[in-house]
């Protein structure tokens, strides 16, 4: 794995029960925590200052997963979150500032830039969710930009069977995880 320090000193923290694989690369203050899976060829950077020098944290947070060509990277002087047991699929474009609550799931080739995720969003393939906050428990088609109060009207609430999808990923994840620091 490539963990890299960034210009003004900060280097990556990844927990010890964390799996972050050989071809992905943290950059700076990214803070990678327990149980979290990182994927191959995924980019974590915390790497633009804002203008007081500092640089504000990616955090991933427990059980959460970043798979396959994942990049998430924070404007300076922005941070991203991404919440407990949230699972950011293959080639997700996530550009802070952004929050992605727990529970939440984030689909393929989706891109999530300058936005709030609400815990339990599901987020399905190929959408663009972009400056807004999407409230708990919604869930976004494949293919859907959400770009304001407008498309978030149209939203509806995730069903069980997304629910169930998303924390079956989270799981998933979690197992590979684990079974990944064993070999």
């Amino acid at each position: 794995m490539g963990l890299e320090q960034n210009s003004v000193g900060d280097f990556p923290e990844v927990a010890e029960t964390a799996f972050v694989h050989g071809t992905a690369t943290l950059i700076g203050h990214v803070v990678v925590q327990e149980r979290v899976f990182i994927g191959p060829n995924a980019v974590l950077r915390a790497d633009e200052p804002s203008p007081d020098g500092t640089v504000k944290p990616v955090v991933i947070c427990e059980d959460a997963n970043v798979q396959d060509c994942v990049v998430v990277h924070a404007l300076a002087g922005t941070r991203v979150s991404i919440g407990r047991d949230s699972s950011v699929a293959h080639s997700v474009v996530i550009h802070g500032p952004c929050q992605i609550g727990s529970n939440c799931f984030v689909g393929f080739n989706s891109v999530v830039f300058k936005a709030t995720l609400g815990d339990g969003v599901v987020v399905m393939h190929q959408s663009l969710v972009e400056s807004v906050t999407v409230p708990p428990g919604l869930y976004v088609p494949s293919m859907t930009p959400v770009r304001g109060e407008a498309d978030i009207g149209c939203l509806t609430p995730a069903s069980p069977d997304m629910i169930a999808f998303a924390r079956e990923v989270s799981r998933t994840n979690v197992l590979l995880a684990r079974t990944s620091l064993e070999r």
